[in-house]
């Protein structure tokens, strides 16, 4: 694994996780409000856009945008694996018709505009808000599964696994479901990054959240009138949005090519004519007891020939 992508990616994800999981609970009690877009006066980050204190605003704020966009990446997963696999290891048409096509149909329409369309009937919550970000993420993420599964599917060694009279859930979870995990964590962190940004722009518009609410969309809608004036209020959560969202693909850019290099060095050593290290000097020492062996018997033989006769 590249130390410099890990240790950079780790540190992007753990400074906003950090603050997210752990800032609510050393925030405190909300103190005296001053002027709005101030700095200074016990306020290390200024003031907000109604005078409340930023730092205490972003570290409750990042709890509402991680938690809403790790529950939608897993309840999109959650239900995109099994319709990717079943679609992919099934023999029935009708099947695999009836499983992906109503899913084209949710494809066709644009995320946030589907958001906005449901939001426009009720006023979704925290968990509305993660539901729906699930359900336009479920048809990407299936046909992912799918494509990936498809491919693995078509091997010999699957159908040899089918004649043997292994069940449906070892096909699918025990070698399928294996094979397919370094495309699915490719596109896990894609995935990730983009529930991050649509959960931030549905925050941002004031979905699934309250005007006032302590989120870090929020801060960066609220307060960007006041951008030139005192900026930390928009840029801190915006950084910390970001940060988290590359920290996320770095880590995954890592783990991919630790896999790599891994399958990489057991090809080559599994490779006709490959011989481990360790067996090379047996081999060596033995080529030189032979050649050792070879001079003594013609040394010998000249030592014969040599001798007078009686």
């Amino acid at each position: 694994m590249p130390p410099g992508r890990f240790v950079l990616g780790a540190f992007l994800v753990c400074v906003p996780l950090a603050l997210a999981l752990l800032g609510p609970l050393v925030a405190g009690g909300p103190g005296p409000r001053a002027a709005s877009f101030t700095l200074g006066g016990g306020h290390w980050l200024g003031t907000d856009f109604v005078g409340r204190d930023v730092w205490r605003q972003v570290l409750l704020g990042g709890r509402p945008v991680v938690v809403v966009a790790l529950t939608a990446t897993a309840l999109a997963y959650l239900v995109a694996l099994p319709l990717g696999l079943v679609s992919a290891l099934t023999h029935r048409t009708w099947l695999e018709e009836t499983l992906m096509r109503p899913l084209d149909v949710l494809l066709a329409v644009p995320s946030l505009l589907m958001i906005l369309l449901v939001a426009s009937v009720f006023s979704p919550g925290a968990a509305g808000l993660a539901l729906l970000v699930a359900l336009v993420n479920i048809p990407d993420a299936a046909r992912i599964v799918r494509a990936a599964a498809a491919d693995v599917a078509s091997r010999p060694a699957v159908e040899a696994l089918r004649m043997q009279g292994e069940s449906w859930w070892r096909i699918a979870v025990g070698h399928v479901g294996r094979s397919i995990l370094r495309p699915l964590a490719a596109d896990a962190g894609i995935r990730l990054t983009g529930v991050l940004y649509l959960v931030a722009t549905a925050a941002f518009l004031g979905i699934g959240v309250a005007p006032d609410a302590a989120d870090w969309a929020v801060m960066v809608d609220r307060n960007r009138t006041g951008m030139f004036v005192q900026p930390w209020a928009v840029v801190v959560p915006a950084l910390l949005i970001v940060a988290l969202t590359m920290g996320c693909n770095l880590l995954f850019d890592a783990a991919l090519r630790t896999d790599r290099a891994e399958v990489r060095g057991a090809l080559e050593d599994d490779a006709p004519g490959g011989t481990p290290s360790g067996a090379r000097a047996p081999a060596r020492t033995s080529a030189s007891a032979s050649t050792s062996a070879s001079s003594s018997a013609s040394s010998s033989a000249d030592a014969r020939t040599k001798e007078p006769r009686p």
